[in-house]
Formats: C-alpha cells, structure tokens, sequence
C-alpha cells in the first residue's frame, strides 16, 4: 500500500505462500527523481531523450490516416514489432529533408500521426516512392532498472538497457538479489508509487491441479500409457505467431515441457491461428475455406485442442455464448477435449485498467475473462487460467506491457511462457 510517499513492505503472514518474499524493503520517495530503500538514499536517472539526425529511409508508403499504429512507417527509434511506441516521439522534433538538402514540409511533402511517430509521404509533394530522405527528431524510450542487494549486503541502482518495445532488467551478477524495479517511460516527468515494483514474490504460486485434470480424463490417460496424442493449438495471431521464433510460440513452448513430463507418449502438435480473427470467424467461414472451423478444426480430429482467443474480448456476450456453445457441442459430438486459455493482459487502456502497478491489476476487469471462468466451471471444460497469471505480475516485479512487442498485444517470449505456465499447471 502507499502512505505518505512511502511504499511499504507488506506484513509476513505465518506462513508464506510459495514464491513469496519475506522482509519486503521499505521504499519511500523523496524527491523527484530520488528515493531511499531501507534508508539507502539512491538518484534514478530521468528517461532519457534520444536525439537522432538524418536517418536514412530509401522509401516512404503514402500516409493514410487509420488506427494510428499503421499510418505509415514507424520511425525506428519508436518501432515496435509491427507497431510503434505510443507517445515517446517529440512531434515538434521532426524534420525532413532529402540528400540535395532540400527540407520537406509536413502537410505538403509528408505527415506523421504524433502520438505513435508513424510517417508516410504525401501524393502530390515533393517526395516520390522511391526518393531516400532524411529524417531528425527526439524520442523518450522506455527502460526497466532494479534496485538490488550486492552478495555483501550493499544496495546499489541498476539501469536497464533503453528499448522502444520489451525493455529488459538488467542481469544480475553473482550473489546478488533484485529486490523492486523501476519502470520509467515518456510519460514519466517524476517518480511516483506506480513506477515503483517492490518485488513480492518470485514466481506464481503453485494450485492444486486435481479439478482442472478432471476436465481432460483420456488425454490424461494417453499420455500416462504412453499413446499417441493429438494437439492442436488453436487461436488468433498470438497462437499464429508469425512475429517469434517457432519455438517461442506458447503451444511449442508447453509441448517440449509436456513431452518431458510424459517421455513416452508421442505427442504430435497442430497449429491453426488465424490473425485478427475470432472464434465466430472461423465457424463463419465457408467449406474449403483455410480457416473453416468444421474441415480444419473438428477436421483434424485432435484428442485435444487447446484455444487461445484474445479478440473475442470485444465481441458482445451473447455471441460468446453462442460461439462457445456451437464449440463445445461439436467437441463433445466427436470426443475431443478442451481447454480454453484466458487472454493475457493487453495495453491498460484497452482494459479499462488505470495503470501497471498495484491490486488493481490482480483481478481482470473484462467480462470475457469472468465468462469463461463461468463457463468452463458450469461445463466442465478445462480452464487455464494465464489471464491470473498475468494479474500476478506487478507482485514479481514486472509492468506487464513490458512483455508486449508491439506494446499493445503480442507477447514476446516470456508472455508466451505464462501461457505454457497455465498448461502444465494443469498436467503436473
């Protein structure tokens, strides 16, 4: 909790939760850009402006005004994975001019969206598709540091490396131990209590998985015997996941953990993620479609599918129930089993969220999330719930848009392994 500047450590119950930490230290804003923790007085840097001059662009797209992401070209200090870094761009730092020296004016040659620093020419100016220019401007990137206790008792301020997208803590050395992080961004003009993560527990505590088993008996048993089994990994673009590494997908990430839990079974896993898209687009697809839900879902006859569906959380509840129930009923004709994965966080705003920090965040506000946990409690149909997982993370330490590459909704490869936490939750 906070009170009178001071972040205070919270009372040790008897007996601690596995993962939790004991003797949180007691941090206390004192400045601006200072704090003390446990009475070591430490000075934070501010977020630092980032100055760039005559980066080169061999071609720019025409601008055309749409979600604001996806006007134009990122300006690479802001670009995120297919994206843009929101609101870190000086709008009034940026110049262009092309390699004779000419400059470039904004509404005639070119134009930009400010709050997302993406940029196109503009049909009609001075600048061809395929003239090179020049561009100059400022940008704030974010950064994640870690106070932390040396092996000899000592606290000391660690920075983080700056990053437009997924900034990292700084590694640890030997005999060291973080105890907060310091999450600082273009909106931060001081240090206030939502910067500050005092680390609380290390890892999600352990739950019972004896309830959440009985939801997927012959899979189970299959696996136990040494049989063959079926998976198939089913969901939008973070199951697509055409932005990672094949091997950092949630699905391959739990399946190499799954085949190490059970060596003998011959676990073969399918993919079928379609981008943008949500569980009604694929029964609404039509025969020979690549994405119609009878022929390449229900038609790969999975033992398991498993559904990761984050788009779904815009779509009005009557159509959850309607789609879920269609899902469930043809699952059951054929005797696959189902898991259904709740959606993880995405950027604050979009889930009526106020910040990254605080209790808050330990219950998901979307009605999406309270009517799956509904639904697979009242239809016995497995629940892995990621969604919990990801609430958890401002007690480990970790602002949960950090873990986005877009900065909105795909996660890297560390959000990809809450999802596979989620699994083997239930299966260990």
């Amino acid at each position: 909790m906070i009170r009178n500047g001071m972040v205070c450590g919270i009372a040790m119950m008897a007996l601690c939760l596995a993962g939790e930490v004991q003797g949180l230290p007691k941090v206390e804003i004192t400045g601006a850009w200072t704090i003390t923790v446990d009475g070591v007085a430490l000075a934070v840097p501010e977020p630092p402006v980032i100055r760039v001059v005559d980066e080169s662009y061999a071609s720019l797209p025409v601008y055309k005004a749409a979600g604001g992401w996806n006007d134009g070209v990122a300006l690479r200090g802001v670009a995120a994975t297919g994206c843009a870094l929101p609101k870190a761009l000086d709008p009034y730092s940026v110049r262009m001019r092309l390699p004779d020296g000419r400059e470039m004016r904004r509404g005639r040659d070119f134009q930009f969206t400010d709050s997302w620093g993406t940029l196109g020419r503009v049909e009609g100016g001075d600048i061809s598709d395929k003239q090179t220019v020049l561009i100059s401007y400022r940008y704030i990137p974010n950064r994640l540091d870690s106070v932390v206790k040396t092996a000899d008792g000592k606290l000391k301020l660690k920075l983080g490396k700056p990053a437009s997208f997924c900034p990292k803590m700084p590694t640890l050395e030997e005999g060291e131990t973080r105890l907060m992080n310091i999450y600082t961004d273009a909106q931060t003009d001081k240090l206030t209590a939502e910067n500050l993560f005092v680390i609380q527990a290390t890892e999600y505590p352990k739950e019972s998985a004896a309830e959440q088993q009985k939801t997927i008996p012959k899979t189970l048993a299959k696996l136990r015997n040494g049989e063959k089994v079926r998976i198939l990994a089913w969901g939008d673009s973070v199951t697509a996941c055409g932005y990672l590494p094949n091997s950092d997908r949630w699905q391959d990430q739990f399946v190499v953990r799954l085949r190490a839990l059970f060596p003998k079974a011959e676990i073969e896993l399918l993919h079928n993620g379609w981008g943008g898209r949500t569980i009604p687009s694929f029964l609404n697809e039509p025969p020979g479609s690549r994405y119609n839900f009878e022929e390449t879902v229900l038609g790969v006859k999975a033992d398991l599918v498993i559904s990761e569906f984050v788009n779904d959380a815009g779509l009005p509840p009557h159509v959850w129930e309607s789609s879920f129930g269609k899902v469930l009923e043809a699952f059951r004709a054929q005797g696959t089993e189902w898991i259904i994965l709740t959606p993880h966080y995405v950027r604050p705003d979009w889930m009526g969220l106020t910040t990254q920090n605080g209790p808050e965040l330990d219950d998901d506000p979307r009605p999406y999330v309270k009517f799956i946990r509904k639904f697979t409690a009242e239809k016995n149909v497995g629940l892995a719930d990621a969604a919990k997982r990801y609430g958890h993370l401002w007690r480990e330490g970790i602002p949960y848009n950090t873990l986005m590459t877009n900065t909105i909704n795909h996660p890297d490869k560390d959000g990809m392994k809450i999802f596979a936490d989620a699994l083997m939750a239930i299966f260990e």
